[in-house]
């Protein structure tokens, strides 16, 4: 696989949200608003470029025994690290997005990547693939998010273009399963097509 595929495969063919389903939780929490959505994506983003790059790098110094507890220890300071940067800089998003910030730990689509992809190639390929993820499950927040502020308050990125109340029910829990399940289904029917 070429090094671009390898980066595109995030965006629609293996994207972790749309079609491999992880990370579901903080998608569907944290995307009551675009900005809400792009910021967890770019968080996360950053710990799957990150982590994958130093576990490929100390793959081969680190025993079978202890790998999943140190890819753990790995991902856990790249979090720590966008902690506090978010706290720092961005305060308003780092409340919004509050405890789903330290969960990006035990995020599937980041010890999933470490495991199966990280560990196993070369530090190049390896931070490909996690930026090449990484966007791809910001895409899909983004989207996700930007489809419930549109529908939900008539707004994007916080812009209200429409002067009349949205539908509330898209900014509440069972809205996020509604705009997660229509994406999904818009998603397949791309892919289904595209073949």
């Amino acid at each position: 696989m070429s090094q671009l595929q390898n980066f595109t495969k995030g965006f629609i063919r293996e994207n972790p949200l749309l079609v491999l389903v992880l990370g579901t939780c903080p998608a569907l929490a944290t995307t009551t608003s675009s900005l809400n959505g792009m910021g967890m994506g770019i968080a996360t983003t950053f710990v799957l470029i990150c982590s994958n790059v130093v576990i490929s790098l100390l793959s081969d110094l680190i025993p079978d025994k202890v790998r999943i507890p140190a890819f753990i220890v790995i991902i856990a300071s790249f979090v720590t690290i966008v902690d506090l940067i978010m706290q720092a800089f961005v305060p308003d998003l780092y409340q919004a997005l509050g405890i789903f910030i330290p969960l990006i730990v035990v995020n599937c689509i980041v010890l999933g990547r470490a495991e199966a992809f990280a560990s196993k190639n070369k530090t190049l390929t390896s931070l490909i693939d996690g930026a090449g993820m990484g966007l791809g499950f910001t895409m899909a927040l983004g989207l996700l998010g930007a489809m419930r502020e549109i529908l939900g308050e008539g707004a994007i990125f916080g812009y209200k273009f429409i002067k009349s109340d949205g539908i509330l029910v898209f900014i509440l829990a069972p809205g996020a399963f509604i705009a997660l399940g229509y994406v999904i289904a818009l998603v397949n029917k791309i892919r289904k097509t595209s073949k």
